[in-house]
Parts: structure tokens; C-alpha cells; sequence
């Protein structure tokens, strides 16, 4: 085993310090080298998709911060047509697109069909809601969870073309030396941090916002629930 780990320092080594990185690429196979850049076009869809999910979470969280503070007094005095006013202007916030789908339920439900089913078609159109706004947080983040449990394989198939490149080397130079398999030791290594460089931010970033939308997903079944309560004592009052 330590023979391994020394023979393996010897020519990451002897790597670094003779090739750089676009040396390196310069010298791989092609396809080492489309794996690499699969591995690329991966990563930076992966990022623009964390950047998304980041700015749209983060605009919700403010807008409904400030919605349930300004929809409160709206709907303790009764003022419905003035709380769907406030939640069209809030629209990136996932509570006022909850509590709007509820209102207009509420508001048509009330002129169609009896006092009985006013609240059970409101409550009705708040799940619905509630189900549409999560699958729309939840978009992309498939995406992530397959680049990052993809990723580092793709990468192990380019670890293995440059092995077998390395075997090619000696063979072609009859000889065992180091400069026989650097250049195939340098495709595995490019191609393995190449997969893991695209597969550990992903899947970091995909737990973060799994996390972040379950927590907003309590939120909004708590709110709704909430929001059913003072319908019904709007309705019944």
C-alpha cells in the first residue's frame, strides 16, 4: 500500500511539475478530451442553475416577509379584494401565490355554490396552489441531483481512458518508465477532478435548497391552514 501511494505522489508529482493544465490538454486523447469538456458543459449548467434557484429563493423569502405583514391587516378587516391586490403585486413570493389562488376560490366559490362549500372549495384551491408553487421551487433541482451523482462516473470513464492510454505508452515506447505513462497519468487526473469538480457543488447545492424548500413548504401549509381559519371566520362572522 505504500509502495502504491509513493509510485502514485512520484508521477502526480512529476506531473505538476512538468505539464501545466493546458499543456495537459493539449496532450490528451480526444476522447479524454470530450469528457472533459462534457464534464464542463455539466458544470457550468449546473452553476447557472444554482444562481437561478439562489435569486429566486432569496426574492421570495423577502416579498413574503413583507406580504404577511401587509396581507394581515387586510384580511382582519375583511378587505379581500385588497389582500389579492397586495399578493398580484407580491408575485414572487410562494405565500402570496398561495393566498391569491385561496381568495379568487374563495370569491367564486361564494357566488356558485352553497354556504357549506365555500370554505372545503377554498381550502381545495389552497392545495392546489400549495402543490404548484413547490413542483416550481423544485425545477432544475433534478437536474442537480443528476449532475452530481453522474458526474464523478463520467469522470471515472475518463480515469480509465487515461490508464489505458498509460498501458498504450508503455507499449509503444518499450519502456516503464515515468515519461512512458505521464501523459496517460495526466488524463485520468484531469478527468477525475473534472467529474468531482462538477459533482461536489451540485450535490452541495442540491441538499441546500431540498433543505430550504422543505422548510418553505412547512411554512406554507402552515399558513394556509391558518389563512382556511380566517376565511371561515370572515364567512361565518
Amino acid at each position: 500500500m505504500v509502495a502504491t501511494l509513493y509510485v502514485f505522489s512520484a508521477l502526480l508529482l512529476q506531473a505538476a511539475s512538468t505539464w501545466d493544465l493546458r499543456s495537459m490538454l493539449g496532450s490528451m486523447s480526444k476522447l479524454a478530451l470530450a469528457v472533459v469538456v462534457i464534464l464542463f458543459i455539466l458544470s457550468i449548467y449546473s452553476f447557472g442553475v444554482m444562481i437561478d434557484r439562489a435569486l429566486m429563493y432569496s426574492a421570495a423569502r423577502k416579498q413574503s416577509r413583507v406580504f404577511v405583514q401587509q396581507v394581515a391587516g387586510a384580511l382582519k378587516e375583511g378587505k379581500l379584494d385588497e389582500a389579492i391586490a397586495i399578493a398580484e403585486r407580491n408575485k414572487k413570493s410562494h405565500i402570496a401565490k398561495v393566498v391569491a389562488t385561496g381568495l379568487s376560490e374563495f370569491q367564486s366559490a361564494s357566488q356558485q355554490v352553497s354556504d357549506s362549500d365555500v370554505i372545503d372549495a377554498a381550502k381545495r384551491g389552497l392545495e392546489r396552489s400549495v402543490a404548484i408553487v413547490h413542483a416550481e421551487m423544485k425545477r432544475g433541482l433534478s437536474a442537480l441531483a443528476t449532475i452530481g451523482s453522474t458526474a464523478p462516473f463520467v469522470g471515472l470513464f475518463g480515469t480509465v481512458v487515461g490508464i489505458l492510454n498509460a498501458f498504450k505508452g508503455i507499449e509503444s515506447n518499450k519502456a516503464t518508465g515515468l515519461s512512458a505513462v505521464a501523459c496517460g497519468i495526466a488524463e485520468a487526473l484531469v478527468t477525475t477532478a473534472a467529474g468531482l469538480f462538477a459533482a461536489i457543488p451540485a450535490l452541495v447545492a442540491y441538499n441546500y435548497f431540498l433543505r430550504d424548500i422543505r422548510n418553505v413548504a412547512g411554512r406554507m401549509d402552515s399558513f394556509a391552514t391558518e389563512f382556511v381559519s380566517k376565511l371561515h371566520t370572515l364567512y361565518t362572522s
